[in-house]
């Protein structure tokens, strides 16, 4: 099989397209033939050589996200049958033609949904979906903040959040981002790049505060988020794109009895895994299927192009899914 390799640690010339043996599943797993994957930051880091890899997962070869038809079954597995559409998360080798999942982790895709559109669901909506309902606890008529709003993860929060009612700022470094994402229920765009971001959310919002708050960006966003959090609200820390360190002020953590999370879905145990595909497929995937949510893919990309994938998402400048496919 076909599948892209991390030569040695270093920008996007280090990628290349390599013949790999085709992996055999094993006992309650299920082989899937990949149609289309999609990029995340964590590939970056691990191209980089700064983002290892899960135990049992290559570190020549980066991918966490998957759509595809099931090929072989290994033994005991019987929840699907060859021929079925599926997609899902992994921890690492997604960027292959062939890969193994354990059968309950993988997901159906939505009916009538693409290859490209099913590539662009499993790794931000699932660890948006996570972030929102397990850490944060979202409830209708709260208001949630969202960081990086524009982003793979940041589109996904922004839908789910919507269909569960519940009202959305959110903040991006560009003002066409923040257009677009007005289009898929934004509420109150705050332009990142103007400055203080956090005086524009309290002079939008008044005395009003915000009940829980998804960070994608990390670094010094935290001090902010402490000032626009309501008492007794949540953060849930997501990416460090802004860096992983920041002072914040503890005084204000404990007047405001704030509760902070951080989360990553990557480096999980299995059956934590399982149970969250479970969730998802029960209460998200219908949504899909009758269009109140919608993958958003900024542009799609044959395997032959990784390199090209791989500077775009560096520029800062797609929003939503940089999708990869197989010809």
């Amino acid at each position: 099989m076909k599948a892209v390799i991390i030569t040695r640690p270093g920008g996007p010339e280090v990628l290349e397209i390599q013949d790999r043996p085709r992996p055999e599943p094993g006992v309650g797993q299920i082989r899937v033939r990949v149609c289309a994957s999609a990029l995340n930051r964590a590939d970056l880091l691990q191209r980089e050589g700064n983002y290892p890899v899960p135990p049992g997962y290559p570190a020549d070869i980066a991918g966490m996200e998957y759509a595809g038809e099931i090929d072989a079954l290994g033994a005991g597995a019987n929840l699907w049958k060859t021929g079925d559409r599926v997609m899902g998360v992994i921890g690492g080798a997604g960027h292959a033609e062939f890969l193994c999942v354990h059968e309950r982790e993988a997901m159906p895709v939505p009916a009538r949904m693409s290859w490209d559109d099913a590539a662009a669901i499993p790794e931000a909506f699932l660890t948006a979906y996570d972030a929102l309902f397990n850490r944060l606890d979202l409830q209708t008529g709260e208001t949630v903040l969202i960081h990086a709003v524009g982003s793979g993860v940041g589109t996904a929060g922004l839908q789910i959040a919507h269909a569960a009612g519940a009202r959305v700022i959110g903040t991006a470094r560009s003002p066409d981002k923040l257009e677009r994402a007005k289009k898929l229920g934004l509420d109150i765009a705050i332009d990142a790049s103007r400055g203080d971001w956090a005086t524009q959310v309290e002079s939008v919002i008044g005395g009003q505060y915000v009940q829980a708050i998804l960070d994608l960006v990390g670094g010094n966003y935290l001090e902010g988020n402490l000032r626009v959090i309501a008492v007794r609200g949540r953060v849930v820390v997501v990416g460090l794109t802004a860096g992983a360190t920041a002072p914040f002020n503890m005084g204000m953590l404990l007047r405001k009895r704030v509760t902070i999370v951080g989360t990553t879905l990557r480096a999980r145990p299995l059956e934590e895994k399982i149970e969250l595909a479970r969730q998802f497929s029960g209460r998200m995937i219908p949504l899909f299927e009758t269009g109140r949510l919608q993958p958003v893919v900024d542009q799609v990309l044959a395997f032959d192009r990784i390199r090209d994938a791989h500077s775009l998402m560096q520029s800062n400048k797609t929003f939503g899914k940089i999708v990869l496919r197989w010809a």
